[in-house]
């Protein structure tokens, strides 16, 4: 009888789930949008603002075929009430630490499933990854410099997120740095990032 998740040690977890990464997919912003949808159903009576981050959400790069998801919530919003939402729809919490809580969907006994979902939840203004993932976009060479840096990584870490991970970071703060220096406070305006989700929510709606 195969163990639970639950019951896995972390040498197992990261055994089941190693690194892998793949040519970039047009599916994964595909993916992207039809969990945020299902999202906004189960989420329907909460303010929030979700977002596309990580690798699959840079053009044209290789990347892990697991789809990040930011959830930024108002700081009046009990955090808890969230988690208890997000999990009693299929979300499984990685880890958390003060006002951050990571989830899981797509992990399973026998491995990844067809479509795999990391999402992480913050309070509003926690956002670094837009502004990193936005110099990317908008940067192709150095775009190309974080997938380098990512193979040349993968196969030396396949077993090890955690020192994948950390391995990325000196690169991811540095352009980090720099995107907020060009970009200024592009995401800091809650209203205004309300009012383009719940517009783009109304065009998808009414493109059916």
């Amino acid at each position: 009888m195969k163990k639970l998740l639950s019951e896995m040690t972390l040498e197992e977890l990261w055994e089941l789930f190693p690194i892998r990464l793949s040519a970039h997919q047009d599916c994964w912003r595909d993916w992207y949008q039809a969990e945020a949808e299902r999202i906004r159903d189960f989420l329907a009576d909460t303010e929030y603002v979700i977002s596309h981050i990580g690798s699959t959400a840079i053009n044209g790069i290789w990347a892990k075929p697991i789809v990040d998801i930011l959830l930024e919530i108002p700081k009046t919003t009990p955090m808890e009430d969230i988690k208890n939402v997000l999990a009693r729809n299929g979300y499984i919490l990685m880890s958390e630490a003060e006002n951050r809580a990571s989830f899981n969907r797509g992990y399973t006994s026998e491995g990844f499933a067809e479509q795999v979902f990391h999402l992480h939840l913050r309070y509003r203004g926690d956002h670094d990854e837009l502004y990193f993932r936005d110099y990317m976009n908008e940067y192709p060479s150095r775009a190309k410099q974080y997938e380098a840096l990512k193979r040349s990584l993968w196969k030396q870490y396949e077993h090890n997120r955690d020192a994948y991970t950390q391995a990325k970071g000196p690169f991811i703060v540095e352009n980090t740095v720099r995107a907020k220096q060009e970009y200024g406070g592009r995401y800091e305006d809650w209203e205004s990032r309300l009012r383009a989700l719940q517009s783009a929510w109304c065009e998808n709606r009414d493109s059916f």
